[in-house]
């Protein structure tokens, strides 16, 4: 990790869970780590907490699913900080129905996060590093559920889009093959983390509890050690796409 040292990460859905680890353990490692999110309070609280670090937490408040805010963000970043070299893309929602209960409300809601927003934040981190001639690495947070098909009707939807993270993540490195660039592309595919993931999904906190109970989980930062592994690989080395799932896990 020496080599990024100084050098600026992009953390979306930093206020909590995965987005929060992440940004803890890269400001310990000597990054300036913009995290973005809604709750910028919740991010100004990790700041305060990690004044002293190596590295340094900017808060920046941002709508996702809005382009301009998006865009505006980049802009931001490229005044402030000079450009982004590192695009970690954890943001991401579900709602809780099936195919045959969802709305189109919905839909479009959980595809603008975990998609579109997904291919915006990359297609600008990208340019940043081109327009600066620098190495860089985009990490993109997948799903256990971008790799098969659960049995939970509740998630059908949350899983299309993340078999589309599936394959955007290899068009990506395509691309940037193709482009003889030096950026480097991974994905994490976790399955069920400790979170507020699934409250925000819609379950209540009670049936959210249950199912940590009941079922095996990973806690944030074990999601955090791969994505840190990823990271510091050797520049010739493509650490393409990194399946962690709990121990005794059926999914």
């Amino acid at each position: 990790m020496e080599r990024w040292a100084g050098r600026v990460a992009l953390v979306t859905g930093a206020s909590v869970g995965i987005g929060a680890s992440v940004a803890r353990r890269l400001v310990a490692h000597g990054m300036r780590v913009v995290g973005a999110a809604r709750s910028v309070d919740r991010v100004q609280a990790i700041a305060e907490e990690l004044k002293g670090q190596p590295g340094s937490l900017i808060p920046m408040k941002c709508d996702l699913t809005k382009d301009d805010q998006v865009l505006d963000m980049f802009a931001r970043i490229k005044q402030d900080l000079g450009g982004v070299d590192v695009c970690i893309n954890n943001a991401g929602m579900s709602v809780v129905k099936s195919l045959l209960e969802g709305t189109p409300e919905d839909w479009r809601k959980i595809l603008d996060l975990n998609v579109v927003a997904l291919c915006l934040c990359t297609r600008e981190a990208v340019a940043s590093m081109k327009e600066r001639g620098v190495d860089g690495h985009i990490i993109h947070i997948n799903s256990i559920y971008g790799h098969c098909i659960p049995p939970q009707s509740v998630s059908h939807f949350y899983t299309g889009t993340k078999h589309m993270v599936t394959a955007l993540t290899e068009a990506l490195r395509q691309e940037l093959r193709q482009a003889n660039s030096n950026i480097r592309i991974s994905a994490i595919s976790p399955g069920l983390v400790e979170t507020e993931f699934l409250m925000r999904a819609g379950r209540t906190p009670e049936a959210a509890r249950q199912m940590y109970q009941e079922m095996p989980s990973l806690q944030a930062d074990d999601v955090t050690d791969s994505l840190i592994h990823a990271l510091s690989a050797p520049p010739h080395v493509q650490v393409h796409d990194i399946i962690v799932r709990p121990a005794k896990s059926v999914n």
